[in-house]
This record gives C-alpha cells, sequence and structure tokens, in this order.
C-alpha cells in the first residue's frame, strides 16, 4: 500500500494525508438544505464523500464523520409559512426522503447526522465567544461577523477583498459568490417569522454558523477533512474558516476537499432547462440505483462530470458486466491448478486500483483497472486457461473494488421497492431462486421440458433471468 495524497483546496497543492491523531480521520461534511428533494447535482458530491470514507476505513482508519442537516433558512421559513405548519415538521419530511435516498444508493451513514435546529445553544455560545474577542457588531437586532477584524479570509477560495467597503453587510442566507461582505451570525426576527429566545436575543442562526458550532462540538476544535462541493467554498467554508479560527486561535480544518460541479447534457442543472432530475425523478423513468451511483462515482472528484441518460445506459452495461463476471466466477467449474500469469495479473490488478484511490481518488483509475482484469479473466475463462486455484485472487479484487464502489450486489429491485417504484411483493430470495433452479434442472433431467420451461418463466417474471453455461451449469442473474 502506498502513500494517500489529496488536493487541497487551502494550499492548493496535493500533499500526503496525515491524520491528526494516528489511525482516526475526523471529517464534517456539508449536508443538505432540508426544503425540498436533493437531486443528483447534491448526489454527486455525497457519493464522493462516500468513496472517502470507504476508502479510509479500507486502509484500516477509524471513522468520525459527522453531517449536517440544514433545517433552518430562508427558503424553509418561508415555505413551512406558507404550509401553515411548524419548520421541524415542514423539514422532517425532506429529512426522511434524504436518508432514504441515501440508503438506495449505498451510502454509508456518517457516525453523527445532525440537525441545525438542535444545536441553538452550541451557536449560541460561539458567537458569545467571538463577541467576547470583538469580532462581532449588532445593528437592528441582528450580530454581525466583522470580517476586517480576521486578515486571513479569503484564504481557501483565493478572493480578492479589495476594493469591498468595511462594515457592508449581507442579510439573507442566500447572495451571491461575488459578495465579500460582513455576514450575519445572529438574525433578529422578522414579524412572524421563527424564532428562538436566548442569551444573545431573540433570533435565529445564520447559515455559516452552523456548520462552525457542529463540527466543533462533535470532532473538536481542529479536525481532518471538511468535505462539500466547490459552490460551498466561497461564501460559506470560508465564512466558516473566519468564525472557527477567530474563536479558537487555532487552525480549523486540516485538508479542505471540494467536488466539482454536475452538468447535465453539457449544461448546469436547471429546472427551467428541463434538465433537473432527483434521485426519485430517476427512479421513475426506471434507471437502477447502481447505475446512478456507478456514474456519479466514475469521474474523479474534482473533474466536472457532465451527465447524460446516454452515460447513465453505459453505467448499467458496466454494472451488469461486473455482476455477469462475479456470477461466472462463482457458477462455473474451472479445471484444477493455477496459473502464475493469472495470479500476477491479479496482484497487478489490485496494486493499480489501489494507487489510483491513494492518488486523491483516481476512480477513473481505479475502475479501469478492474475492468482491465475482468476482461483478461474472461479471455482466459473463454480459452479455459482460467484455473480453479484462480479464483480466490480475482475474487479479492472484485470484494477490494465493491468495498468502495458498492455495485456488485443485486439489491437495486428491493431498493427501489422500498421506496414505492417496484411491483409490490416479496422479492424472492437467493435461496428460492437456487430451490427454484434445482426444480428445474430435476424436470430437465427427466426429460419433462415442459415443465422446466414453466419454472423458467416463473422465474423470468420475478426478474430472475437464467443462463446455461458451456460446461453444463447455470447461472442466474436480476433483471
Amino acid at each position: 500500500m502506498g502513500e494517500i495524497r489529496f488536493q487541497n483546496t487551502l494550499t492548493g497543492r496535493v500533499e500526503p494525508f496525515v491524520p491528526l491523531v494516528p489511525g482516526e480521520v475526523r471529517i464534517y461534511t456539508c449536508g443538505p438544505t432540508v426544503y425540498d428533494f436533493a437531486h443528483i447535482g447534491n448526489f454527486r458530491t455525497f457519493v464522493f464523500q462516500d468513496v472517502l470514507r470507504r476508502f479510509l476505513g479500507s486502509r484500516g482508519f477509524r471513522i468520525q464523520q459527522v453531517m449536517n442537516l440544514t433545517d433552518v433558512d430562508d427558503r424553509i421559513i418561508q415555505n413551512a409559512a406558507a404550509a401553515g405548519i411548524p419548520i421541524r415538521e415542514y423539514t422532517e419530511k425532506y429529512v426522511r426522503a434524504f436518508l432514504e435516498d441515501m440508503d438506495a444508493l449505498g451510502l454509508e451513514r456518517p457516525e453523527q447526522i445532525v440537525r441545525a435546529t438542535d444545536h441553538i445553544e452550541q451557536m449560541v455560545a460561539l458567537v458569545e465567544r467571538l463577541r467576547e474577542k470583538t469580532f462581532t457588531y449588532v445593528s437592528d437586532g441582528s450580530i454581525y461577523y466583522r470580517i476586517s477584524k480576521f486578515p486571513a479570509y479569503g484564504k481557501l477560495s483565493k478572493i480578492d477583498l479589495s476594493g469591498i467597503q468595511a462594515g457592508a453587510r449581507v442579510e439573507v442566507d442566500r447572495y451571491e459568490k461575488a459578495d465579500a461582505r460582513d455576514f450575519a451570525l445572529w438574525k433578529a426576527p422578522k414579524p412572524g417569522e421563527h424564532f428562538w429566545e436566548t442569551r444573545i436575543g431573540p433570533g435565529r442562526p445564520g447559515w455559516h454558523l452552523e456548520c462552525s458550532a457542529m463540527s466543533m462540538h462533535y470532532l473538536g476544535e481542529t479536525i481532518d477533512i471538511h468535505t462539500g462541493g466547490v459552490d460551498l467554498a466561497f461564501p460559506h467554508h470560508e465564512n466558516e474558516i473566519a468564525q472557527s479560527e477567530a474563536a479558537t486561535g487555532k487552525p480549523f480544518v486540516r485538508y479542505w476537499l471540494h467536488a466539482e460541479h454536475l452538468l447535465v447534457d453539457g449544461e448546469k442543472m436547471s429546472k427551467s432547462l428541463g434538465n433537473f432530475y432527483t434521485l426519485r425523478d430517476l427512479f421513475a423513468k426506471g434507471h437502477k440505483p447502481s447505475s446512478i451511483r456507478y456514474l456519479l462515482a466514475s469521474v474523479p472528484y474534482r473533474r466536472q462530470l457532465n451527465f447524460t441518460m446516454d452515460g447513465l445506459q453505459q453505467a448499467a452495461s458496466s454494472v451488469e458486466r461486473l455482476r455477469n463476471f462475479a456470477a461466472r466466477l462463482r457458477a462455473e467449474k474451472f479445471p484444477v491448478g493455477d496459473s502464475p500469469a493469472m495470479a500476477a495479473r491479479s496482484t497487478e490488478a489490485v496494486a493499480q486500483f489501489e494507487a489510483g484511490l491513494e492518488d486523491d481518488l483516481n476512480t477513473a483509475q481505479a475502475l479501469a483497472a478492474i475492468f482491465d482484469l475482468v476482461r483478461d479473466a474472461n479471455t482466459a475463462m473463454d480459452r479455459s486457461e482460467f484455473r480453479a486455484g484462480d479464483a480466490a485472487a480475482v475474487r479479492d479484487a472484485l470484494a477490494r473494488f465493491d468495498r468502495i464502489f458498492a455495485v456488485l450486489e443485486d439489491s437495486d429491485a428491493a431498493r427501489l421497492r422500498a421506496l414505492g417504484y417496484a411491483a409490490g411483493g416479496k422479492e424472492t430470495s437467493d435461496a428460492e431462486i437456487e430451490r427454484l433452479i434445482a426444480e428445474r434442472q430435476a424436470a430437465r433431467n427427466r426429460r419433462d421440458f415442459t415443465s422446466a420451461d414453466q419454472v423458467r418463466q416463473k422465474l423470468l417474471d420475478r426478474g430472475i433471468i437464467l443462463e446455461d453455461t458451456r460446461d453444463g451449469g447455470i447461472r442466474w442473474k436480476r433483471k
């Protein structure tokens, strides 16, 4: 195993990864703002974060990951008021949907998934620390962060602050990336708006305050890795740094990792262009979770990903190819012995796979290493050159691959059914499939081909496809 290296947005360099505490990695992840269903651009970032934690876990690191759910902001307050319900009730639907979508894509749950509204006390305490150090001022009942007091402001995004008017303010949660002004830590309530009564006055937290407070509460004042989409680098992450480091006097994050944008058919995703998709939109069109996960993971996270329906079909074909190979490896009977050439090929593929991931999570290189192995192993099988003793090393390579990419298990139908996107009824278990295959084989042995065909059709109706192998065996796969 080689050295793990990450492109650190803060320094602009590829750096060896060395955690603060040996054997442990503390990660903070910006989760969704739960005012609507998360879209595929969001999930491009969340899949990258899942690949990151899975890879670090595969190297033996103990992971402590916190993901926030922003469940209070302007849109949530406005939408909840329009619906005439409390914000907690309004956001609950979208929190539940997000967790279901995570499960559908096979994303591992972070150790902590935390709501902003459950951490008002931590946010108030952080504002008090900043006030004591004179980084704040009050205007019209709101508390602002004074950027001029923090000379390092802009070090993450490299933004030029020249010409910015001292004391100019932006009060809303959503504002243009070109703005670099004093930002609200605590917002005074507007008539009819939800607010909290606190030691620092009535109001609600600013968006940026939430992540600093929750990260330091769960992970400490300095963490190893902070992840998010590149669109969050400024102003959100820049403001997190300003708040956190002003309060503690310590570095806030050692490695900043940012995922690039997702495009759809070469354009920015937009409802007005008709190219805006949630996961559920794609499920409703019949696309599988594994295909979506594969496509989102296939392009290295620091490169833009152009999401197309053709690309999604190609991803489905790639997943099917891998599953068919795994099934062939399980089902076929190979001659005894082993092949030194295939053993060397498996070792080489694993080394290339690991080297790709070590190189700032180069998933394209990692995938190429596995597909090259699958091609070579299939060729050896077709030529009767693959030996029974070769299977263990190839299975190990596939297991290493799937620990990170998580697409080999054919659980798409069950995951879709759990979300209501498939026909009702219980999914046929592997044991039931094997029982029916044995029943079909017994019918064929007694030359009752009518019964054998009926069993095949029964399995096909349940989405199970049978394939007879050259050696007289049978392998199966789910549609």
